[in-house]
């Protein structure tokens, strides 16, 4: 149900975009099915990156995704995992393919003519987030990150080199995952803030709670990424 709400909430609100993809795993041609959306004086754009189990139709990411493009800030919603990958349960864990796609994406980007020259920022979610800042390592490009409810602690090896600014949102009562992104906050050198949601738990469900994620994450968005002309 909540599947089919994200599907038709997303309809009108971008043009569907298709990144070809190489595996050995299953014969091809191979592609991720994304959603751009951009809006008109766009102020860069932000590539969103699920979490396990999740999907370019993400509820919760869509809804983020229209604070943002309210804000004039373009995104990118993609599914990171083809449908047969995702039926292999350890793929959604393997976070090095995540930031591998994650990094298709954003070459994507980097050159189709509507995004040419806009800054770009990951806005990750559970094991996204830890795909985020994997990719982040690779790409210095990357301008802003934001981590909702995310596993940084699943790449603390890389934490150190990540140079994009970064936000960590947690919810108050997401004791676990707070814990955690303390120890990945600790390991962050860069400008990083950790901000706690009051009253929320992992998956943002209580009243506000997500419209606090969506507010907190346009903020840091609109101080990092600045607009740059794009060919259009």
């Amino acid at each position: 149900m909540l599947a089919m709400k994200a599907k038709r909430a997303t309809e009108g609100l971008g043009k569907l975009v298709k990144i070809p993809i190489e595996t050995a795993l299953y014969p091809g041609p191979n592609f991720l099915e994304g959603i751009l959306g951009l809006p008109q004086k766009t102020k860069g754009i932000v590539l969103f990156a699920h979490g396990s189990g999740s999907s370019r139709l993400s509820p919760r990411n869509n809804f983020v995704a229209g604070v943002l493009r309210e804000a004039g800030i373009g995104t990118l919603l993609f599914d990171l995992l083809t449908e047969e990958e995702d039926l292999d349960y350890s793929n959604r864990f393997d976070i090095d393919l995540l930031a591998e796609r994650l990094l298709l994406a954003t070459k994507l980007v980097e050159n189709q003519p509507e995004t040419r020259g806009l800054q770009i920022g990951y806005f990750g979610a559970s094991t996204g987030a830890a795909a985020a800042l994997q990719a982040a390592v690779e790409i210095p490009s990357i301008f802003a990150i934001v981590s909702r409810g995310g596993r940084p602690d699943l790449v603390m090896p890389y934490l150190p080199k990540v140079k994009s600014p970064t936000l960590l949102v947690v919810g108050e009562y997401d004791e676990v995952v707070i814990e955690l992104n303390q120890r990945a906050y600790e390991e962050l050198k860069t400008e990083k803030e950790l901000a706690i949601v009051p009253r929320a738990t992992h998956l943002f469900e209580e009243p506000g709670a997500l419209e606090e994620v969506a507010s907190l994450a346009t903020d840091w968005f609109l101080r990092h990424l600045k607009a740059k002309a794009a060919v259009r």
